[in-house]
């Protein structure tokens, strides 16, 4: 399926695998828009996009916040007329064990991991209902599968991904003609692990990059435009991709 002039909302979009996901999406034809905080961060990559000949714009979104979630969904419909790709990637991983109570963690975690996934999905939804078409893919983890000790709200925010995604799935696909698909990475060279305040655990997650050749964004956001670029009539529906060497 091209991804020609569609029209792709990509959040958590100013670094790692958004930003590599949005590059490769407007190589492949699709007119992005950018979206997250680092307003700066995305005003380059539209023009590293633009200079490479493609369309993007930059939207400064907080997805915790509705009315800035639908104020950017609003602005991309109004620019390009439309939209067809929702790729649902803010998130967040500022690991610990529970006895530390870092519950100002937790609820970030659950603001931006969970609720910042249904804000974009709210938002986005009723405009891929009035194209009779379209595609979620939404960034879950082997943290949605798997538990780890350390990672406890993490993977329940990420177990909450995988379960909100695959009732989506079963809810809009044949009504709606909307693919939904779950793409669940293992260990990636992104800046997560510059959430993690509790040393003990920053360090054991720095370690993981000795004991394993980690993915690249790009990896993941190649892993993004297979299931994008599948025929229409195939749902891609959930993308488990790991190093080969991660033994877990």
């Amino acid at each position: 399926m091209t991804l020609n002039g569609k029209v792709a909302l990509v959040t958590g979009a100013s670094s790692g695998i958004g930003a590599a996901t949005a590059l490769k999406l407007a190589a492949a034809g699709a007119k992005v828009g950018l979206a997250a905080r680092r307003l700066d961060r995305l005003n380059k990559l539209v023009d590293q996009i633009k200079t490479a000949g493609g369309e993007a714009i930059a939207i400064q979104m907080d997805v915790v916040d509705r009315g800035s979630v639908e104020a950017g969904v609003n602005k991309l419909v109004e620019t390009y007329g439309g939209l067809d790709i929702v790729f649902n990637n803010a998130g967040l991983m500022p690991i610990s064990d529970v006895e530390t109570l870092k519950v100002d963690e937790w609820h970030r975690m659950v603001d931006v991991n969970v609720k910042g996934l249904m804000n974009s999905t709210a938002a986005t939804l009723p405009q891929l209902i009035k194209r009779g078409s379209g595609h979620f893919v939404n960034t879950s983890s082997i943290a949605g599968r798997k538990v780890f000790p350390g990672l406890a709200v993490y993977c329940a925010t990420k177990h909450a991904v995988s379960a909100f995604t695959e009732a989506l799935r079963l809810e809009v696909g044949k009504k709606h003609n909307i693919r939904v698909t779950s793409i669940q990475p293992g260990a990636v060279d992104t800046e997560l692990f510059n959430h993690i305040t509790d040393k003990g655990y920053r360090d054991q997650m720095e370690g993981l990059r000795e004991q394993m050749s980690f993915l690249s964004s790009d990896n993941i956001a190649d892993t993004v435009l297979f299931a994008l670029q599948a025929p229409a009539h195939v749902d891609v529906a959930e993308l488990f991709v790991l190093p080969t060497d991660q033994p877990w």
